[in-house]
């Protein structure tokens, strides 16, 4: 995640990193007080709780007071994932759960987005209205959005590291980026339009749920069929929100949905696995 932690800080300088700095440290801090006070191990030294603070912050405006990662940090942890049972027993995502819960509590300081000092409207805001943006813009990540969704370059940089270091597989990425794309080029406002699916698939929160917040462990399938059905799912469930809901952005409502679902998903597919080598 650090690079686009960093081009986030580049781009929204002093704002950014302190959304970031207090995200992570509410985390922390939440996770272990918690713990402590029921008495439960100490699970800080995981970094799972660090990892969840920069998911969150990354999903925020730089604009946003710096009271909203401090409540957005304490729903992930203490909501999402400890009364739950802590790491490996959270249902959905906690960072894309508390930016949802963000979102629906105070929705004008979460779609606030500011660029170069200008209040402008994202570039999925524009996309909805229109099929033409800088596609090079999107790509490098010189326009508005959350702090860390702005690069696809910076995105993909990590994505790239993740994969080589063998964090994550291709199968969810894949199914998902090739559902939506299919869903795209089909059943969009701009049919069959190329450029627009490439500005689709560079603008918003894809390419940063995609890799790094579909492909959680906890939240996803754990066997290769489950994980295609899950992949097509996230794309298809995107693709809705985008084009036909009253939002722009879909990818976190997508996520956390999609979650919800993976026990259905991993019964079902690990029954006709099972089935499969018995009649073997």
């Amino acid at each position: 995640l650090m690079p686009a932690a960093l081009f986030g800080i580049y781009q929204y300088k002093l704002k950014a990193a302190l959304i970031i700095l207090v995200s992570i440290a509410t985390c922390v801090l939440s996770e272990y007080l918690f713990e402590y006070f029921m008495k439960k191990p100490i699970t800080i030294k995981d970094c799972s709780a660090i990892v969840t603070g920069l998911l969150l912050a990354l999903n925020l405006p730089s604009t946003v007071p710096l009271w909203i990662p401090i409540i957005g940090g304490l729903f992930a942890i203490i909501i999402v994932k400890q009364l739950y049972g802590g790491l490996g027993q959270n249902f959905m995502n906690p960072a894309l759960a508390a930016r949802c819960f963000l979102l629906i509590s105070f929705t004008g300081r979460m779609t606030s987005f500011v660029y170069d000092g200008v209040t402008t409207a994202t570039p999925l805001a524009v996309l909805a209205t229109s099929a033409h943006y800088d596609l090079f813009r999107l790509f490098i990540g010189t326009t508005s959005g959350t702090i860390g969704e702005t690069s696809a370059c910076a995105i993909l940089i990590g994505a790239c590291y993740m994969l080589f270091k063998r964090v994550i597989k291709l199968t969810i990425p894949v199914s998902y980026l090739l559902t939506f794309s299919l869903f795209t080029l089909l059943f969009s406002a701009n049919r069959f339009d190329l450029y627009y699916l490439a500005c689709q698939l560079c603008s918003g929160g894809l390419m940063l749920g995609c890799f790094f917040m579909a492909t959680d462990y906890v939240t996803s399938p754990i066997n290769f069929e489950g994980q295609i059905i899950y992949g097509i799912l996230l794309g298809i469930l995107t693709g809705l929100f985008r084009f036909y809901g009253s939002s722009a952005e879909g990818v976190s409502y997508a996520i956390i949905i999609s979650n919800l679902l993976v026990p259905l998903i991993e019964k079902y597919t690990l029954l006709y696995k099972n089935k499969k080598v018995v009649s073997l």
